[in-house]
């Protein structure tokens, strides 16, 4: 039986809170024992918002034993695995810290704050032995296998353009601290650049323009164009300047030479040329769930994250990393 501990009760700790409560109905061989947060008093009793609804609003943590100091976590607890969802800057030196100690990790997206950072994140689960797995959650998600397997397969021939899209309103808190978080390029485009190189392999080179229009907070919007041999045409945009009543979406449309996927609204519109066009039937479960599941089934076999390898995730940040200096000069090409 794995014990897992879970460090970080904000939005994304009650996300893979309820996977974990999940899976271990289910029958997975998984036990959640223990949650730390610094504030977990206060967030014990109290509600977290994020872009899609967690399970409940108020958490009953009577059954798990909580703590308020990680080393007393981990002097208290034998933990098998734990979960980080803390706010970026902390990733590398808790992952790291935890790794060293013989602990599997699971670390929220994005790795790191650098792509330095990472690859120490990186070499440090390989030194150890021990599973580190980053969640870039939209390749665990149904939508977005659909199209990895259109691409890989070829049913509809070689992708020749395509477009992704990540909108909301602004974050709040530690979010809107660009020093921090990375803006909206770290904390919110990095799903679709994830995407891209998930997709086609690292580009040759990035152009993007982004602007700043809440102070502190970093790039808040950006479009970046990716640069292939084959000359594929592909753009990513994200803007968390989107208030009022707009709420979140996330949409992509690729198109193949033979045909091209639209998701828009929950919704896979796949579109043949020559073949009427079907909605795609796809799971009902989230990328959070089927991430956590495979990271769980990983440790529990041995068998390495092939699915979001480490190497993998810090090669997107390399990509996030380009993004940046291209926007600083303007939308000048910048090379990976």
């Amino acid at each position: 039986m794995l014990k897992v501990g879970l460090i970080g009760f904000g939005f994304m700790g009650r996300m893979h809170f309820d996977n974990y409560v999940r899976l271990a109905a289910e029958g997975a061989k998984m036990q959640l024992v223990a949650i730390c947060d610094l504030l977990i008093e206060e967030l014990k009793e109290g509600k977290a918002s994020g872009n899609i609804a967690t399970e409940q609003e108020v958490y009953d943590l009577s059954p798990y034993r909580l703590y308020d100091n990680i080393e007393a976590m981990l002097d208290s607890e034998q933990l098998d695995i734990v979960s980080i969802t803390l706010p970026t800057y902390l990733h590398a030196d808790l992952a790291c810290l935890l790794l060293e100690r013989g602990i599997h990790v699971l670390c929220e997206k994005p790795a790191a704050g650098s792509s330095e950072d990472g690859w120490r994140m990186a070499n440090t689960a390989r030194k150890t032995g021990k599973t580190l797995m980053i969640g870039q959650c939209l390749r665990f998600w149904p939508a977005y296998e659909y199209l990895k397997s259109a691409v890989e397969d070829g049913r509809y021939g070689a992708v020749t353009g395509g477009y992704f899209f990540r909108g909301s309103g602004a974050p709040k808190g530690w979010f809107l601290d660009g020093s921090k978080s990375g803006g909206c390029l770290l904390d919110m485009h990095i799903h679709d650049a994830d995407m891209v190189h998930w997709l086609f392999g690292k580009p040759d080179k990035v152009s993007a323009i982004a602007r700043n229009v809440i102070p502190g907070s970093g790039y808040d919007a950006v479009s970046t164009h990716y640069i292939y041999p084959d000359g594929k045409v592909l753009n990513a945009q994200a803007d968390w300047t989107l208030e009022g009543d707009y709420g979140f979406s996330m949409t992509y449309r690729v198109n193949f030479e033979g045909g091209n996927l639209v998701f828009e609204n929950g919704q896979l519109k796949v579109n043949p040329q020559h073949a009427p066009g079907f909605v795609a039937e796809l799971s009902e479960d989230m990328g959070y769930y089927r991430q956590i599941s495979y990271f769980i089934e990983s440790v529990q076999s041995g068998k390495p994250v092939l699915k979001c390898t480490p190497e993998s995730a810090v090669g997107t940040l390399e990509i996030i990393e380009a993004e940046l200096r291209s926007a600083d000069n303007g939308g000048r090409f910048a090379e990976l």
